[in-house]
Order: structure tokens, then C-alpha cells, then sequence
């Protein structure tokens, strides 16, 4: 439409129906296919945007082929109609700098991929862009971070498509109410707009209006009447002034699909109602009505009802959500009747009714979602279904939800048939009591939350049903059911699952339960007993979650312990347990019995003395145990290498753990081993000569660790090793065989009692990433090291042997990240930087006043700088930053900084962020201010300061 491609039929068709035709009739063709992630959108096969490519030429490109592809920019100057971008986290002035020399352009579109989120632009690029391309008729910022558009906007007069939405845009000018050829004003998400222009209703042409979700709209201009060519209008925003403006609705005839009424505590007189005439518009299919939440309970709500009632949409009607009505009733038009093809309906917040309306008939309802409701305690089968046979309400309903329902107590279901629904969600109905309706047979998903006055019966659910239930009063069954999947949550009333007769048979019921969750049961003490007969009898359970159950001793009793030792095989493959305060110990059955077991979790399990005694699992790979305070052992052993395929151990904060293995060693198949928060382990094995598997070791806040275990020279697979925070920590490593040769990582942070590293560390060739941090280290890089691969190096608070100007940074020619912080220099860096450079980080130069434009000179590849805890710090080098590539710029707590360079920041930034710099802080907001234009650029600027 934009580009004039879709003619209007006189007398016919819509544009948007034959443009709609156009595109089913191009899918059909083949020259657009569904997206495989997204049905409700098309893209193109390659081998046909080749062609469309090769058939547009220079009329169509995208701003990146112009690198990629090397396309003549004189030819594009002369012949380019329509150009697309895509989106950057910043994007700045440069980029767009082609583009405004193509005075002919016509469209102006940005493409975002999916994780971008919101964008940053150079407020630059509207207004300089704008001035230029006055021949655009489609154009879009959506999703980028302006705030304003500059008023240069009326010169785009041939402007048919305008996407602001995301934008923080706090108002419009009022030059974009002369653009008389706008059809589409996009406007979703704004969520800083508050007001439209004051002539908008001069817009004549405008057929789309979408300002859904921009929440702090204050009201629609009484103009919106004018705009009588709209279809599209997302919201219909009531103000406050003495004429509400709702029956302005009343001259857009030709609205079509959704359409949403909100604020209407404004209109106060049924009348203005009754102008909006939605009755008479067939083409609106989804309404919305809506109240604010927050009006004061001391208003008078009494006229809603009347507004309400003449509110009554058209019976083609298919979705209908009425929110925060302050009536006492429904209105007479919301009856089962009226609508024979409404299929969705929801009712929020209407917390003065008392009843919910008759909704049983309506034949075409697939979804009803009623929540928040607090006024209602019984719903009936009168009041509810209507006044017709029972046995023949919701023949169509799908999916029914009942949400935040305080003060509802019963349920009349008895009698009510369900003959198509398929998940059933009750949640946070507290008082609710009995069970649910009985005729489910097409129940697919079952989730019952917070209902805990409630008795479920297993017996209403179908075999195969997903079930999961949470604070509900207990969970009963009545004959036999099957169950893919079953959580069950907070039975605060029953220990354990009980029978309406006698003839249950539980294992029966779950024999084909494949996820089990157990959660808050607080009287159980064993999951299986004699009574729950034995965990053997469940083949296909998978995945077992046990939490919150603080007196359960065992997962099985003795009797069952034993049946399981006899019986065949498990088939669990996952363990999860979870605050169960009162666990001794996992079952040996349940432990060496089991083929398929994979993985293991325990956390916040006081009682627990250790994992398992004798061996681990012979399938078991992953085991993760954190917050077990008196597991004192791991793993009780005799051989730790007895049959066992462990690849990753994780133990993490058990303060009396003092040994991992008793037999000292660890399994030969670990391939990562981290261990945190242990304080009593003074060390992790008494030997890794068995572990060439080994990949990663990880070792933190172990205050009695001393060093790691003989045998780490032969490791050939060892690539990674920190340690952190380990006071006692000292590297055995004194001749350079004894280090990996395959090292790739190596960070030591806060260990104090650490004085060296291994002399070997400066001839490891494969080493790549170096972090020595808080430690009394003496350093000291000799001139023939051959640390050729280190691409990132941190240093910071440790002691050198000599000055760092003498390091021969400049050597490590692979160098990508560098950061120095402890140093007492006045000017830095005033030595050769690597030209690798990407990243380089300052911090903690108390003495440091400026920077020397030294080592910056041949910093061509250097995109990032941070300056950080500089108190001294007042200067840039006098010529400027000469990094073209610069694009992020932080600088922190540098207190006595007042400016930037004279010739300002490079072109290139894209971010800066100045935190705890007050002095500069305040000059760069100040209007007009010098520091201000210097930054004017910079797409993306924020500003802190700690008071």
C-alpha cells in the first residue's frame, strides 16, 4: 500500500483484502513459503531472492551488501528506490552516511533478528536523515531508543508508513499531522508517549492507528472522529474531558478486527455510549473493554452497568475480554443467544459481581477464562449455564480457567458435561471445595494451584492425562487411571496418596507415569511403602522430583528396599531432591539397580552423610550436591574407579565436607570437577594420575585447600584450572615438566599465601587466557617467553619485579584483551600496546592523571576502553583518542574528570557510560554545553552517580 503497488476497486474491495489476495496468491506461486518457526509469517527460498535480487538491480538493496558485495555507489546514488538495514545493538552516524546521498529513496526499513531487544541510534541520524530523503513513503525506527523526532518530519510528504513502536518517544511534533498522505502510524509500546498531536484528526488518509500497549496515553483528541477512513484502531483511549470522546467511535463505520475500549470509568453518561454504535459494525471480531485498576473505591461505579449495557458489540463477534467492571451485573446482552460465534471469552477483575453471567449456550466457545473474580461463592448450573438442559452446555469448550477466585466455595459440577474439553486450569481458589466435574473424557492437561480446600479424584482424569497439582487438600482415587506425567504439590492433609475404595490399585494408576513430582508433602516419610506397593512397578517412570518434604527419612521404606533388590532393572534416568531435611540416604536398590541412571541432584539435604557407599552408579554421568551441611564424605569407597562412566561433579557449599573419596582418588571417566564453598576439604585426591580424561578443575572459597593433587603434569587433556579465594593455596609446581602442557586457561584470584607461579607458565605455547588477581604473586615475564596463543591477560593488585613499561606487552602479538589494574603510574600507557588489541581495561591507578597518546598510536584494532578508580585521573591525550575503531567508552569513580578531548570522542563510539564521574556528569547533561555536543553522536549514553 505504501508504495502504491495495491489500487484501490471503486465500490469493491478493500485494499487490505485485495493486498491480502496479492500475497495468498504469491504463496500458492511459490514466491513465498511459511516461515518454519513462525506460521504467521512468509519468507522467501533463496534461490528466488536471487532472482528478485538479480530482477530489481540497483533499485533494491541492503545497506550491508554494499560492503559484502562491493556494489557501484554511483550507479545505487542515481537508481535506489527501496533499501533495508539490519539492526545493530548501536548504530551510529556512520552507518548511515551512504544513504543520505539517495535523494530518491522511497523505502527505509530496518530487519531485526529475534534476541535483538531494544536498539540504541545516534540521535544524529533522524535528524540529519530526514532533512534529505523527502521522497520516502515508507519509513521505521521501531524498536530503537529515540526519544524524539525532529520537526524537519513535514518535509516527508509522500510518507505513507510510519513505524515508531518501541521507541521511547515521549510526544509527537505537530508537523507529522501535515503528512496528509499517512495511512499507517505505528505506535505499539510506546511506553513514554502521552499525548498525540493536537490537529491529528488533519490525517485524513490514516487507515491504521496501532497505540496498543502505549499505557500512559492520556486520552484520544476529540479529532479521532475525523479520521473516518481508519480500519485499524488498536485503542480507543478515554480521556477525562467533559465529552468523553467515545462516540467519536461512531463515525469510524469501516473498523475492522480488533479494537480495544479502555478508561471507561470516563464516561459517565450511557448516552456517549450508546453513540460509540458498536452494535452496528460487523467487521470488529475481537473487543476489548476495560476499566483502570486503580480506581478510588470511594467512587460511584453505579453507572457502569448502563454504559456497559450500551456497549453491546455485534452478534459476528468472536472474541470478547471485559476487565475491571465495577457493576454488580453483567448486562442482559452478555446472555447465550446473542453471540453464536463468539469463541474466546475472557472476564477479569470484575470483583462486584456476584454471579458470572449465563455462558453455557454459546455454541461456538472454545476458551473461558474468568479470574479475580472475589465476589463470587457458589457458581451453579442456573446462573452459569442458563436456564436450558445442563446436559448440553459448553458442547464446544476447549480450554476453562479459573484464576484468583478468594471467596468461591462451591461448584455445582455434578451434573455438567465437558464433551470436548481439554485442559482444565484451576489456580488460587483457596475456599474451593468438593472436586472437579466428573465428565472429562477428552482431558489432556490438568494444573491445580492453590486450592486448598480441594479433594481431587484421580478417577475424573482419562488415562494419559498431564496432571499437576499444588495446595490442594489431597489427591484421592476411585478406579483404574494411567498417567503420562503427575506432579503432586502441598498436600498439606494427607501423608501420602489415599483410596475412596478399597479396590484402588496405585500401581495401576501410575504404571505408566513417566515424570513424578512431589512437592511440600510434609508428612511423608517414605515416598514408597508397603501400602504404595514398590517403585519396581513403575517402568516407565524417567524423571523423579522430590522438595520440600522435611520428614522424609528414605525414598523407600525397608520392606520395599528389599522387594527392590530382587526385583528387575529400573529405567529412572534422573534424580532431583530438593530441602528434604530429614534424608539419611538414597537407596541401594534404587542406586545399583538402575540401567539408565544419568544424573543426580541433591540440595539443601542436612541429614545426609554422604552420596553413596562401596561405588557410584555404573551409568551414572552428571552429579550436582549443594547445601548438604553434615556431609562430611562424598562417597564411601573402596575403589573409585569400580565401574563408573562419572564425567561432571559438582559439590558446592557443604561446610563438613572433608573428604570427596575414601579411597583418595577420583573416578578415572571425570572430565570436570568443580568444587565451592567447602571450608574443611583440605584437598580433592590424593592423586590425578588415573584422570587423563580430566578437562576443567574449579575450586573456590576452600580455605583449607593447599594445593592441587600429584600427578597434574601428566593430565594431557587439562585445558582449564581456577582457583579462587583459597587462602591456604600454594602452586607444587617447581620444575616447568610438571605443568600441563596443554593448559589453556589458568586464573588464581585471591589466594593469599600464593608468593610465585610455576616458572614453567611463560613457555606454555597453548595458553590462551592468563588472570592473576589479589594475590601476593611476584611477577615477571621474561624476554624469551613464548606465550604466542595468550589472547586475553589480567593483572591486578599483585607485585612486579620491574616496571610494567618493561614488560614487552608489545611481544604478545595475539593479545586481544588486556587489563592492568595496581599500578602506581602518573601517565599511561607511555610503552608499545600489542596492535591486536581489542579491549584494553585500566583500574585502580591511584597515581594516574592523564593518558599518553603514546601507546594508543598504533591501536588500530582497539574497539574497547575502560577506565575505572582513578581518582586522580583529569585528562585525554591533548590531540584526542586516535582509535578509529573505538566504539565503547566507560569510565568509572574518576572523580576530578571534567572533560573530553578538545576535538571530541571518535565517530566511531557507539556507548558511553560514565558512572561516579560527577563533575563530568553534570556538564555533559547541561544544555548546550560544550561536553554535550561532543557527545551528541554517541548512539547509546548513561549517565550514574552513587550519592
Amino acid at each position: 500500500m505504501a508504495e502504491g503497488l495495491i489500487q484501490p476497486r471503486p465500490n469493491t474491495v478493500e485494499m487490505e483484502d485485495l493486498g491480502m489476495e496479492y500475497v495468498c496468491d504469491l504463496l500458492s506461486r511459490s514466491l513465498f513459503q511459511r516461515s518454519h518457526n513462525d506460521k504467521s509469517r512468509l519468507q522467501m527460498h533463496e534461490l528466488i531472492n536471487d532472482l528478485a535480487k538479480s530482477v530489481a538491480g540497483d533499485t533494491c538493496f541492503r545497506m550491508e551488501d554494499i560492503v559484502e558485495d562491493h556494489r557501484d555507489k554511483g550507479s545505487l546514488a542515481k537508481r535506489a528506490r527501496h533499501s533495508s538495514w539490519l539492526a545493530g545493538k548501536y548504530d551510529g552516524i556512520e552507518k548511515f552516511e551512504f544513504v543520505s546521498n539517495l535523494r530518491h529513496l522511497r523505502t527505509f526499513l530496518h530487519l531485526m533478528l529475534p534476541s535483538s531487544g531494544n536498539c540504541y541510534m545516534s540521535r544524529d541520524v533522524p535528524f540529519q536523515l530526514l532533512q534529505k530523503l523527502r521522497n520516502l513513503r515508507a519509513l521505521s525506527f521501531r524498536a530503537y531508543c529515540i526519544t524524539e523526532l525532529p520537526h524537519s518530519i513535514r518535509n516527508l510528504k509522500h510518507l505513507r508508513y510510519l513505524d515508531l513502536s518501541e521507541t521511547l518517544i515521549r510526544s509527537m511534533p505537530e508537523s507529522i499531522t501535515t503528512l496528509y498522505n499517512l495511512q499507517t502510524l505505528l505506535l505499539e509500546k510506546c511506553f513514554h508517549l502521552k499525548n498525540l498531536p493536537s490537529t491529528f484528526g488533519n490525517l485524513v488518509n490514516l487507515r491504521h492507528l496501532n497505540i496498543q500497549g502505549a499505557i500512559h496515553l492520556e486520552g484520544m483528541h476529540m479529532q479521532i472522529g475525523k479520521l473516518t477512513g481508519l480500519r485499524t484502531l488498536s485503542n480507543m483511549v478515554v480521556g477525562k474531558d467533559s465529552c468523553s470522546g467515545i462516540k467519536e467511535l461512531g463515525s469510524l463505520r469501516h473498523l475492522r478486527g480488533t479494537l480495544c475500549i479502555s478508561r471507561l470509568e470516563n464516561v459517565t453518561k450511557s448516552k456517549e455510549a450508546e453513540h460509540a454504535n458498536l452494535n452496528s459494525n460487523p467487521q470488529i471480531t475481537s473487543l476489548s473493554l476495560e476499566w483502570s485498576e486503580d480506581i478510588d473505591e470511594s467512587e460511584d461505579r453505579a453507572s457502569e452497568l448502563e454504559v456497559l449495557e450500551k456497549l453491546k458489540p455485534h452478534e459476528s463477534l468472536k472474541e470478547l475480554t471485559i476487565r475491571y467492571y465495577g457493576g454488580a451485573k453483567f448486562p442482559t446482552w452478555l446472555s447465550c443467544p446473542s453471540f453464536p460465534y463468539l469463541v474466546f471469552l475472557t472476564i477479569e477483575n470484575c470483583e462486584m459481581c456476584t454471579s458470572l453471567p449465563p455462558v453455557g449456550q454459546l455454541p461456538s466457545l472454545k476458551m473461558l477464562s474468568i479470574g479475580g473474580m472475589n465476589n463470587v461463592k457458589d457458581v451453579g448450573d442456573l446462573d452459569f449455564c442458563g436456564d436450558h438442559d445442563v446436559s448440553k452446555t459448553f458442547r464446544s469448550l476447549e480450554i476453562l480457567s479459573f484464576e484468583h477466585m478468594t471467596r468461591w466455595k462451591k461448584w455445582n459440577s455434578s451434573e455438567l458435561e465437558f464433551p470436548k474439553l481439554r485442559e482444565l486450569s484451576l489456580r488460587s481458589c483457596p475456599k474451593l471445595e468438593g472436586n472437579v466435574p466428573n465428565h472429562l473424557p477428552l482431558l489432556t492437561k490438568v494444573q491445580i494451584y492453590g486450592c486448598e480446600e480441594l479433594l481431587i479424584s484421580l478417577s475424573n482424569f482419562p488415562d494419559l492425562c498431564e496432571v499437576e497439582i499444588e495446595g490442594s487438600k489431597g489427591v484421592v482415587g476411585g478406579s483404574m487411571v494411567e498417567f503420562n506425567s503427575l506432579e503432586i504439590r502441598s498436600l498439606s492433609e494427607n501423608s501420602r496418596f489415599k483410596s475412596q475404595t478399597e479396590g484402588f490399585d496405585m500401581q495401576a494408576g501410575l504404571k505408566k507415569v513417566e515424570d513424578l513430582t512431589i512437592f511440600m508433602c510434609e508428612e511423608w516419610t517414605y515416598l514408597w511403602s508397603t501400602d504404595m506397593r514398590s517403585l519396581s512397578h513403575f517402568p516407565f517412570l524417567r524423571h523423579l522430583r522430590i522438595d520440600r518434604c522435611p520428614k522424609l527419612v528414605s525414598l523407600v521404606s525397608e520392606e520395599v528396599e528389599e522387594r527392590l533388590q530382587q526385583g528387575g532393572p529400573l529405567m529412572l534416568t534422573q534424580i532431583e531432591i530438593k530441602n528434604c531435611i530429614a534424608l539419611e540416604c538414597l537407596p541401594k536398590a534404587m542406586m545399583y539397580n538402575n540401567t539408565c541412571l544419568k544424573l543426580i541432584r541433591i540440595v539443601n539435604c542436612d541429614s545426609l552423610e554422604h552420596i553413596a557407599r562401596g561405588q557410584l552408579p555404573p551409568t551414572l554421568e552428571r552429579i550436582m550436591v549443594s547445601k548438604c551441611k553434615n556431609m562430611k564424605i562424598f562417597l564411601e569407597d573402596d575403589d573409585a574407579n569400580a565401574a563408573s562412566l562419572l564425567e561432571y561433579l559438582e559439590i558446592y557449599d557443604c561446610p563438613s565436607l572433608e573428604l570427596l573419596t575414601s579411597s583418595g582418588e577420583l573416578p578415572a571417566t571425570l572430565k570436570s570437577l568443580y568444587i565451592g564453598s567447602c571450608p574443611k576439604l583440605e584437598s580433592i585426591a590424593t592423586s590425578l594420575q588415573q584422570n587423563s580424561f580430566l578437562e576443567r578443575i574449579d575450586v573456590s572459597f576452600c580455605e583449607k585447600l593447599k594445593s592441587l593433587p600429584q600427578g597434574i603434569h601428566s593430565l594431557s587433556s587439562l585445558a582449564q584450572i581456577y582457583i579462587g579465594r583459597c587462602q591456604c593455596f600454594e602452586f607444587p609446581w617447581y620444575q616447568e615438566s610438571l605443568i600441563p602442557a596443554n593448559l589453556r586457561v589458568l586464573q588464581i584470584l585471591e589466594c593469599e599465601k600464593m608468593l610465585a607461579l610455576p616458572d614453567g607458565v611463560h613457555n606454555l605455547a597453548s595458553l590462551q587466557q592468563l588472570t592473576i588477581e589479589n594475590c601476593q604473586v611476584v611477577v615477571c615475564f621474561p624476554e624469551n617467553n613464548v606465550l604466542t596463543s595468550l589472547t586475553s591477560l589480567e593483572m591486578s593488585q599483585i607485585q612486579f619485579t620491574h616496571d610494567i613499561l618493561k614488560w614487552g606487552l608489545e611481544n604478545l602479538t595475539s593479545l586481544i584483551k588486556l587489563e592492568i589494574g595496581g599500578c602506581q603510574h602518573q601517565s599511561f600507557p607511555e610503552m608499545r600496546l600489542p596492535s591486536s588489541l581489542i579491549s584494553l581495561s585500566i583500574s585502580e591507578f591511584p597515581e594516574l592523571q592523564h593518558l599518553s597518546s603514546l601507546g594508543f598510536r598504533k591501536l588500530e584494532s582497539l574497539e574497547e576502553l575502560f577506565i575505572s578508580n582513578c581518582g586522580k585521573f583529569t585528562s585525554f591525550p591533548k590531540g584526542g583518542l586516535p582509535l578509529k575503531k573505538l566504539v565503547k567508552l566507560h569510565i568509572n569513580k574518576c572523580e576530578k574528570l571534567k572533560s573530553f578531548p578538545n576535538n571530541g570522542l571518535p565517530r566511531s563510539l557507539l556507548q558511553l557510560f560514565i558512572f561516579n564521574c560527577p563533575i563530568l556528569e553534570e556538564r555533559c547533561k547541561k544544555d548546550g554545553g560544550q561536553e554535550r555536543r561532543k557527545i551528541s553522536h554517541v548512539p547509546c549514553v548513561k549517565f550514574h552517580t552513587n550519592l
